[in-house]
This record gives structure tokens, C-alpha cells and sequence, in this order.
């Protein structure tokens, strides 16, 4: 062959080749060439169209040895041709075709029937009904419809597809005689409203299907008749009369018939079979009934888009069972989601949309989720007011995470992006500004002000939806003031401040709201590369604007807080890496001044975990620059609590020194403060001052114990020394003796009428800590054996009978 092809190829220079006598062929020769590349080219036919052709007369030969019910059974494969089998025998015994089919449906509902061909064909359909009822209360019934058997997994799936496939393989045929279609159908409808369980739900399964089937095939006859029409019409055009326009008319009412004759089948399974199923005691076979009408409903909408049948999907609404009412909710959500349907459906919209609002807060949290789904759509079309929806906002703080991730999207697609469909389509959001889209989330976030808890939880909701919230540049912007086009109140900037670290948070992995299964978070390496992406796009909108959002926030305490959280949600490398030292040491040293202008707790927790985080990930120079900060805040305020103290021992004002007490608290929780006689300056003013505030009393007296915690925890417990083993022996003799003060002396000379809830509680606390801090079992044997306390039992009392008394 490759010769051959060589030898005809033209040369590339040159003139062509003389033709050679033998190129030339005789006729005689040409045939015998010819018969010679017929063989050849069946030799060498492609082995899978061989294999194909005797698979289709294997599955052939078996489809004849096995009857319907096995088939359907065990060889789901051969269906197509036991159905090709059966139409082209009943052209020839329309009988034998019948009994075999209907046999099938008595075998496929279970029951082993010996019921004969001349019976069925002459007994009345009730009678042979009777006698499969009988069957079943003798118990010779199989359920091969609830089986676990493993070679019946496929039964439901290959019952369905052999009745659809009849019903399309006839349609050219016995479809419409009006005999076949007409047996089944009442034997099937007979079936279905009998007490055994398992007949209806085969004769369920297989009407509902029969109906499906009828749709296909009258849509594929509306195609036509729609066709025929417009040939009709073009040929009437050009001649009023003629054999082409009689043959057209005659297609045409052909198709009509047919096309009425299937509708009234579907009618008749209907009224039959649908209309008494739908509220079976079985939920899976009121399930079935009401998902395959949402399926008529949508797929054929000139017979069944009517609120004759539309009322049943309203009526299961209330059904009892989570299923069902779930089902029907689907159905309407595909029902809605057709734009061409929704002006057939006023009526019933204005009939059930109050039940619809009222399934959101279904027990089951699957059919709750799916019903939002279902108001989204209303929304969306405008069939439900605003003021429908004022129960549903409640659930964005629900308790179920889906719930709420249901409600967030309905909020977001409603009230942000306010994505409603008109007469001329959809709106366009995609121009939409984030400004605009975040000023609509404050004023959602208005009706939470009060609780950050509950802020949390909506942005939580709406967060995945929401791109403006991930529009950093766009956020820092707005807190600067740098947008006219929205004018922040100072509640929507507290609101905005608190959406950029709850977002920033959730951008980065973290949560923002409590989980209910208080499983850690894991991440595949794809997910950490995204987080890892999204921290980098926060400190890249941060970097050069974060030293000025802290400036201009300092003085606000419910702004500054979750503005110097932030800092803890930055790749610190990078300041290094765009040469933004400045800027870093800019926010350090506002953090800094920020730790020593507010004495809350929020603010200080914030601004210690802030410097921490940046001493603990920082590089080089910027590692050093937080370092020396964190020291000299240390310095600073030792010398200010010391200041403090001599200060209200001299007669002034007690501010002063609670406020510095309460930010040496929030340090030692994170770290050890280096001091000279700080613990003794507290002591000694806790012993002569007896008549300070109790908060006051309060803050020396745990600042106190964490000084003695933190120095135990300095010296160990292998290789003390013993300078330090006597100090903190002082340490802790001093401290007992003011815990006893306050436990003993201190109620027996109480002054009346003066609060000391807080300070006993305190005392009491501190008291069990030293207890388990310093309790024999830990120290027995050790070098640190003198630092062991047994439990003082008569401590123990007063200490009961003080907080009582409190």
C-alpha cells in the first residue's frame, strides 16, 4: 500500500512520470479488483462495530428466552428490545401482547398469579383485581419494590424506564388505538387504590410515570402540529385548494386527535390514581405524587399550569410529614423559576403565600432552607411586600447555621443587591458600586447597634454573598471619609469598623460566630493558598493607610479595638518586602498610644495581643522596633502605677491608679512585668488604705496574685535558687495575710450599706487559686517542699460565710 502511494506521488521537480502499461486495467481486471477490496475492507471493519452487532443479537436472543418481569428484574439492559419484541408482535396478537404486559404489572406489584390469558381477556378489571387482593392476604405476595436484595437495586429505576419506553416505542403504533393504553390504564388505577401496600406504590410509581411518558410524546405531537400549522398556512398562500393543502388538513387533525386523546388519559390517571395517592399513609408515595406534578406542571403547562392542579402542591404544604412538605416546596421553586409561568400564578400565589412565609420556620431545617429559596423567588418577582417579611429577619441570629446562610442570601439578594425582575428583565447590579451595596449592609446592621454579638452573626449570613465586603480599599476609604457619595452617622462607622475585622476574619479562615459542632478547622492546600492570597490583598489596602485609620479612631473606644485587631490579620513580612517600615512603626506606636488613652478591657486586651502578635511574627529590624516598645510600655506603666500609689497615699484621686491597675492586669495575663518593689508598694498601700475603693482593692489584690504566679512559674521546680525561693515565700506570706484581712477581719467591721459583691468574689477566687497553686501534692519531696500549704479549713469557712454576708 505504501508502495503504491509512493509510486503515484507526483515528484517535487521535474515533469511527471510516462504512464506505465501496467497502470492500465481491463474491465474483467477492475471487477476482480473490486470484489477483492469488498473482502478486504470487511476484513478490516472496525472490531467494535462487529462487537456491537453481536451484542444486539445476543441481547436479542436473550430478551426472547426470559420473560418481562426478569427482564425488568435482573436485565434492565434488555428492555429496549423485550418493548421492540412487544410492538411488533402486537400487530399480529394484540392479545398475547396484553396478557404479557399485564402480567409484568401483577408480577412487578409481587403477586404470584395464576391467572390465564382467556381470564383476562374476559373477566371484568375489578374481578382479576380481587383476586391479586386475595393473593396478598394469603401471604403469596414477594416485595420486590422494598427488597434489599442486592439483584433487585436496580427494579425501581429499570420498572420506570420499561414503562416510559413502551409508551415512546408505541407511538407510532398501538399508542393510540384505544385498546393497549386504555387496559393499562385501569388496571393500574385499580391496583393503585387497593389496601396492600406494595400494589399501590408499583401502580404509583408506574401511573406516574405513564403520565411523564404521555407528555414527552404529546409535546413531540404539539412540535409537529406547530410545524404542520406553518406549512398549512404557507401553502394556503399559494393555492386555496389542492392535495397538498387536503393532506395538511388532515396531518393537522390527526395530530390534534391524538394529542387530545393523550391528555385525556392524563386526566383520567389523574382523577384516578393522583387525586386519592396524594394523601396515601405512605409519604413516600404521596412524595412521588407531588414531585412528578411539579414535573407535568413544568414540563407541560398548557394542561396542567391550573389552579385545579396547582392546589394540590399548596394543599401539601401542610402535610406532616418533613418529606413531603420539602417535595412541594421544590416543585413550586422549579414552578417560580419559569418567568412565563408566573402570571398563571397570581391566584395561587395570593392563596398560599402565608403558609410559604411560615414553612421559613419549619422544624425541619431542610424544608426551612428550601421554603427561603421559595420567598427569594417571590421576592425576585415581586409577588410578596416588604412587609411580609419582617419574621424572616429574625432568623439571621437563628440558631441553625443553614438557616441563616438561607436568610443571608435572601437579605443580600433582596435588600443589597436589590435584585428584582421587571417587565424588561432582571436589574443590572454588576454597576453598582460596592459603596452603595455597603451602605445598604448599614443600614441592615442599624437594627443590631447594640450587640456586636448580633452584627456578627448577619455579617456571618451575608458574608459569602456580599463581594463589596471583601472590597477593602473600598471599606478603608469610607472610615477616612474619602467618599462623598455616603456620609458615615458614628454608629454606621462603628458598624463599618466592626464589618472590616469580622470580614477580614472570615477572609483569612477564622470564625466570627460560635460553631455548633466545635469541630478545628482544616483546609486543604489549595484553600491555605486562597487565605494566604486574601491576607496578602488585606495588608496590601492596609499598609499605607492603617497608621491613619488608628489616628483618626484613638479617641473612640468602640472603634479603636477591632481597628488594632487588625493587625494580628497582616503578613507582617511584607512591610519589609515593599519597604513600608514606616508605616509599621507608624501603627506600633499608635497602638502604643492608644494602650495608654483607654483603660477598658477590650482596647487593652487588643493593644497586648497586637504588639505580642508583631514581636512574635515581625522580621529584623521591625522585630527589634516592636521588642523595645513592648519593654518600654512595660517601664512606662510600672512607673506610672507607682506614681499612681504615692499619689493617692498623699490624699488624691483613686482614678488614676485603678486605670493603670487595670493595664498592668491585662499585661501579666499575657507576660511577666519586670518591677522593683511594685509588689511591696501594693502591699504596703493595701495595708494602710483601708478605706479605698473596693475595685481599687480588687485589681492590687489579682495583680498581686499574678506577680506571685508568675514568679513560681520563673524558678521551677528542679534547681531553684534560694534568694529566689525566699522572695517568693514573702510574696506569698504577704499576700495571704491580706486574703485573710479580707476574709476575717474585714466583715466583722463592715460599714453598712456598702457594696463588697465584687471584692469578696474576688478574694474568694484568688484565695481557691493560691490553694491549688501551692497545694502539698504538687511539692513534696521537692526542693520547693516550704512553699506547700495544707487547706486552712477555718480560712475556708470565713471565707463562705464573707461572700454570704456580701
Amino acid at each position: 500500500m505504501a508502495e503504491t502511494l509512493a509510486s503515484m506521488r507526483r515528484p517535487k521537480r521535474g515533469r511527471p512520470p510516462r504512464p506505465r502499461e501496467s497502470d492500465f486495467v481491463t474491465g474483467e481486471e477492475l471487477e476482480d479488483e473490486e470484489e477483492e477490496g469488498y473482502a478486504e475492507a470487511e476484513r478490516l471493519a472496525p472490531q467494535r462495530t462487529k462487537r456491537k452487532r453481536e451484542a444486539s443479537a445476543a441481547a436479542a436472543a436473550a430478551a426472547e428466552d426470559l420473560t418481562l418481569i426478569d427482564i425488568v428484574k435482573h436485565n434492565g439492559r434488555l428492555i429496549s428490545h423485550a418493548v421492540k419484541r412487544l410492538v411488533e408482535d402486537y400487530e399480529s396478537d394484540p392479545k398475547s401482547v396484553i396478557f404479557q404486559i399485564l402480567t409484568m404489572l401483577f408480577e412487578a406489584c409481587g403477586a404470584r398469579h395464576d391467572i390465564a390469558a382467556k381470564d383476562l381477556d374476559m373477566a371484568d378489571v375489578d374481578d382479576i383485581v380481587f383476586k391479586i387482593v386475595d393473593l396478598s392476604r394469603n401471604g403469596l405476595v414477594e416485595d420486590n419494590y422494598n427488597s434489599k436484595r442486592k439483584d433487585l437495586k436496580n427494579f425501581k429505576e429499570n420498572l420506570v424506564s420499561f414503562w416510559d419506553t413502551l409508551v415512546l416505542e408505541c407511538q407510532n403504533g398501538p399508542l393510540f388505538d384505544d385498546i393497549l393504553l386504555q387496559k393499562i390504564k385501569d388496571y393500574v388505577i385499580a391496583l393503585s387504590c387497593t389496601p396492600p401496600r406494595v400494589y399501590r406504590q408499583v401502580a404509583s410509581l408506574i401511573g406516574l410515570q405513564l403520565v411523564t411518558s404521555f407528555i414527552s410524546v404529546a409535546k413531540t405531537l404539539s412540535a409537529q402540529r406547530e410545524t404542520t400549522q406553518r406549512q398549512l398556512n404557507a401553502e394556503k398562500k399559494k393555492q386555496s385548494d389542492g392535495p397538498a393543502v387536503e393532506s395538511l388538513n388532515k396531518r393537522l387533525s390527526v395530530t390534534h386527535e391524538n394529542i387530545t386523546y393523550l391528555e385525556e388519559l392524563m386526566r383520567k390517571i389523574f382523577s384516578g390514581l393522583f387525586m386519592h395517592r396524594y394523601r396515601d399513609v405512605d409519604p413516600d408515595i404521596r412524595m412521588s405524587c407531588i414531585k412528578s406534578l411539579g414535573i407535568w406542571v413544568v414540563s407541560y403547562p398548557s394542561l396542567f399550569l391550573q389552579d385545579i392542579y396547582l392546589k394540590y402542591l399548596g394543599w401539601t404544604l401542610n402535610d406532616k410529614n418533613a418529606g413531603v412538605r420539602r417535595t412541594s416546596i421544590l416543585a413550586l421553586q422549579s414552578l417560580y423559576d419559569v418567568d412565563a409561568n408566573i402570571p398563571s400564578l397570581g391566584l395561587f400565589t395570593e392563596r398560599f403565600y402565608s403558609r410559604m412565609i411560615q414553612l421559613a420556620d419549619d422544624i425541619d431545617i431542610s424544608v426551612a432552607v428550601s421554603a427561603i429559596g421559595l420567598i427569594k423567588q417571590l421576592l425576585r418577582h415581586q409577588l410578596l411586600s416588604d412587609d411580609d417579611l419582617g419574621p424572616l429577619y429574625d432568623l439571621l441570629i437563628d440558631e441553625p447555621p443553614m438557616i441563616r446562610r438561607a436568610i443571608g442570601e435572601l437579605v443580600y439578594d433582596h435588600l443589597i443587591a436589590q435584585n428584582i425582575k421587571t417587565s424588561s428583565g432582571a436589574r443590572d447590579v454588576d454597576n453598582e458600586s460596592s459603596e452603595v451595596h455597603i451602605g445598604r449592609m448599614l443600614q441592615i446592621l442599624r437594627e443590631f447597634s447594640d450587640d456586636p454579638v448580633l452584627s456578627s452573626y448577619v455579617i456571618d449570613d451575608i458574608w459569602d454573598d456580599m463581594k463589596a465586603m471583601k472590597d477593602w480599599k473600598c471599606i478603608i476609604s469610607m472610615l477616612l471619609d474619602e467618599t462623598p457619595l455616603y456620609e458615615l452617622t458614628d454608629m454606621d462607622g462603628t458598624n463599618l469598623v466592626r464589618m472590616l475585622r469580622a470580614s477580614a476574619r472570615k477572609a483569612v479562615g477564622e470564625k466570627i460566630v460560635p460553631a455548633t459542632d466545635n469541630k478545628k478547622l482544616s483546609y486543604t492546600k489549595s484553600q491555605k493558598e486562597i487565605l494566604e492570597t486574601s491576607k496578602s490583598e488585606i495588608t496590601n489596602a492596609l499598609m499605607k493607610r492603617y497608621p491613619q485609620l488608628l489616628r483618626k479612631y484613638i479617641p473612640d473606644r468602640a472603634k479603636i479595638s477591632p481597628l488594632i485587631d487588625m493587625m494580628m490579620l497582616l503578613k507582617l513580612e511584607m512591610y519589609s518586602l515593599k519597604r513600608q517600615e514606616q508605616n509599621f512603626k507608624a501603627a506600633i506606636d499608635c497602638i502604643v498610644d492608644a494602650f495608654f488613652k483607654h483603660g477598658d478591657k477590650d482596647t487593652l486586651r487588643s493593644c497586648i495581643k497586637a504588639i505580642a502578635f508583631c514581636c512574635n511574627k515581625c522580621q529584623a529590624d521591625l522585630l527589634d522596633y516592636a521588642g523595645n516598645k513592648l519593654k518600654n510600655l512595660e517601664d512606662e506603666l510600672v512607673l506610672k502605677v507607682k506614681t499612681a500609689i504615692k499619689e493617692v497615699e498623699a490624699g488624691d484621686d483613686e482614678y488614676s491608679l485603678l486605670v493603670n491597675l487595670k493595664r498592668l492586669h491585662e499585661l501579666q495575663l499575657s507576660k511577666p512585668v519586670k518591677n522593683d518593689g511594685l509588689f511591696e508598694d501594693m502591699y504596703r498601700i493595701l495595708s494602710h488604705l483601708r478605706e479605698m475603693d473596693n475595685e481599687v482593692k480588687s485589681f492590687l489584690l489579682i495583680n498581686m496574685y499574678l506577680e506571685v504566679a508568675w514568679s513560681l512559674h520563673a524558678i521551677g521546680v528542679e534547681n531553684p535558687s534560694e534568694s529566689s525561693i525566699d522572695g517568693l515565700l514573702s510574696k506569698q506570706s504577704s499576700l495571704f495575710e491580706q486574703l485573710y484581712y479580707f476574709l476575717v477581719v474585714l466583715p466583722t467591721c463592715q460599714k453598712e450599706g456598702r457594696s463588697t459583691t465584687v471584692l469578696s468574689c474576688r478574694v474568694c477566687i484568688i484565695t481557691a487559686e493560691m490553694w491549688c497553686l501551692f497545694k502539698k501534692s504538687k511539692y513534696s519531696s521537692t526542693r520547693l517542699e516550704g512553699l506547700a500549704i495544707s487547706h486552712n479549713w477555718t480560712l475556708f469557712r470565713s471565707s463562705g460565710n464573707y461572700v454570704n454576708n456580701s
